[in-house]
């Protein structure tokens, strides 16, 4: 499994963006534009349900700091 490095307010964050991006990707986007931020979209959902984000462990950046390991 993988260590959680995102704190419960940068997931909340990354939740909300994801649903702020897909709804014009589904219902206003045409074409490449709909494409890239689905993508994004749901790369914004994977990062806060897993609760690990790949590119902070590549900078050294944790922001889960203080919060109980494995919750």
């Amino acid at each position: 499994m993988l260590p959680k490095n995102t704190g419960t307010l940068d997931r909340d964050l990354r939740l909300v963006l994801g649903v702020l991006m897909m709804i014009p990707a589904v219902f206003m986007l045409t074409g490449i534009f709909q494409i890239i931020v689905g993508l994004l979209a749901v790369v914004l959902f994977a990062t806060a349900a897993m609760g690990f984000c790949p590119l902070y462990s590549v900078l050294g950046i944790k922001t889960n700091k203080g919060e109980v390991p494995g919750k």
